[in-house]
């Protein structure tokens, strides 16, 4: 077989060679998909010969890896073979007038494609990244299918639990759950002052500007020294593009004083601009949504990271059930009309899974089932609600698995070249708990969880990016179109 050496061109329109009728099944996507009939056609054969956008969402929490899953996804699409040979030409489209920024596909996809190879830089914005398929169905007449992902801010996504407090609520449960985190310089210096403020405090936009600036301080901190994700306002900690508005100046305060008046008033302008700006846009045109969480980072951080992102996770599952949920009211009152189109299919992601060896990333997944879904089935939550699933992925896998005799014993771990000095290092991180772990689990944390370097690619990402998992995603995200 040969091989084509060279950097892919993301504007290629690529044809995909079709696989041989005899030609043995791709593994993987494949599986997701049967043989298709005429009924199916027959039921809906205007709605079949449509052009059809698909948008999905790829949001997660704080260095979850969402930019090199989102590079991965469209290098794996436009690599031959893509969806098990079902995909017969695919390109990266434009966005013509679309006012979105554009995802940076080809500068990530020549980041990791380098000698050597490095992580691409994380994205802080929205950013759109749309590729015009052109799929084959057996038995049936081909379809023209608009992939829309939309990168979204996961810091972002768990502001939506605040459209449903007021502020009083939102500054008492943020009080107190701050006391019970563990604490930094500067979260101290924010609880101190604002527990010296009395409830005969006058209104002051220095105040106000003042007690800001010390709760930014302290969210930053508490995310960078203790790994820490269920932080609000995700804005505080990732403001969108331009200066910012004076009703971002707020900062919780559970008193009655006329500071916290004006407080109030700046907190509700700010679940104004989450509406208009997160709601409409997000939860009002995609199809389904993909959440990342870096759990082994967590359970390698320490109990208090661990349910931090436990948490953040649950607030998330919580606001995306969408039938009858109060996110969907929300979207129609926000946007002046009936509810937003629901959300067809959640996916939860598990992460840099290529950091632990095979036989735990099994236990990867179900943890991040337990975390999110309960262990129910995707198909099983209620009628009309969306169908979920959760996965352990490496959306570029860095580790190739070994055996590790350690301490005597045999154990299954990892090696892969150490960021920076491309040394070889074996890893063993310890054993992953299939569910939420128990006090006696944190007597023996995880041993070591390296920064490895991306694999290298021998021909430029053309022939797609070395991944576990991500045919399994794309097949769920996408079972209902081939």
């Amino acid at each position: 077989m040969t091989t084509v050496s060279g950097q892919a061109n993301p504007n290629e329109d690529h044809a995909i060679p079709q696989a041989s009728d005899h030609a043995e099944p791709a593994a993987g996507i494949s599986r997701w998909f049967g043989v298709e009939t005429w009924s199916e056609f027959a039921r809906n054969p205007l709605d079949y010969w449509r052009p059809r956008t698909v948008r999905i969402g790829v949001t997660g929490l704080a260095r979850a890896g969402k930019t090199v899953l989102l590079t991965a996804l469209a290098a794996t699409l436009l690599a031959p073979g893509a969806l098990g040979g079902r995909l017969r030409r695919v390109r990266l489209a434009d966005l013509g007038a679309n006012p979105l920024p554009r995802f940076p596909f080809a500068a990530n996809l020549a980041a990791l494609a380098a000698d050597p190879p490095r992580w691409p830089d994380r994205t802080d914005a929205t950013a759109l990244l749309a590729l015009d398929l052109e799929l084959g169905r057996p038995g049936l007449p081909g379809r023209s299918v608009r992939l829309e992902f939309l990168d979204y801010p996961g810091e972002w996504l768990l502001d939506l639990p605040m459209l449903v407090q007021d502020f009083r609520t939102w500054s008492r449960a943020t009080l107190t759950r701050m006391r019970t985190l563990p604490s930094t310089e500067a979260s101290r210096a924010f609880l101190a002052f604002a527990q010296a403020l009395p409830a005969s405090t006058g209104a002051s936009d220095a105040l106000a500007q003042s007690g800001h600036d010390l709760y930014v301080r302290a969210l930053n901190s508490l995310r960078a020294e203790h790994g820490l994700s269920w932080l609000q306002p995700g804005r505080f900690m990732m403001p969108g593009p331009g200066a910012a508005p004076a009703w971002m100046a707020f900062f919780p305060l559970d008193n009655a004083s006329s500071l916290a008046g004006l407080l109030g008033e700046r907190y509700d302008a700010y679940r104004q601009s989450v509406r208009d700006g997160l709601v409409a846009p997000l939860f009002g045109q995609i199809d389904r949504l993909v959440v990342l969480a870096d759990l082994l980072g967590a359970l390698h951080t320490g109990p208090a990271a661990f349910e931090d992102a436990r948490a953040a996770l649950a607030a998330a599952s919580e606001s995306l059930r969408w039938q009858g949920s109060w996110v969907q009211a929300i979207g129609a009152l926000a946007q002046g009309r009936l509810p937003p189109r629901t959300i067809r299919r959640v996916a939860y992601v598990a992460s840099k899974a290529d950091h632990v060896s095979e036989r735990q990333r099994g236990n990867l997944r179900a943890l991040m089932d337990a975390l999110t879904n309960g262990g129910a089935s995707p198909r099983s939550i209620g009628e009309g609600s969306a169908q979920r699933a959760a996965f352990a992925v490496a959306s570029a896998r860095c580790t190739e698995d070994f055996v590790w005799s350690l301490d005597g014993h045999p154990v299954s771990a990892v090696r892969g070249r150490l960021l920076g000095d491309h040394r070889m290092t074996r890893s063993y991180p310890g054993e992953v708990p299939d569910a939420p772990p128990d006090a006696a689990f944190w007597t023996h944390p995880f041993l070591s969880l390296p920064v490895f370097e991306p694999a290298r690619l021998q021909d430029g990402g053309r022939h797609g990016i070395p991944n576990i998992g991500l045919d399994a995603l794309l097949g769920f995200l996408l079972e209902d179109l081939l």
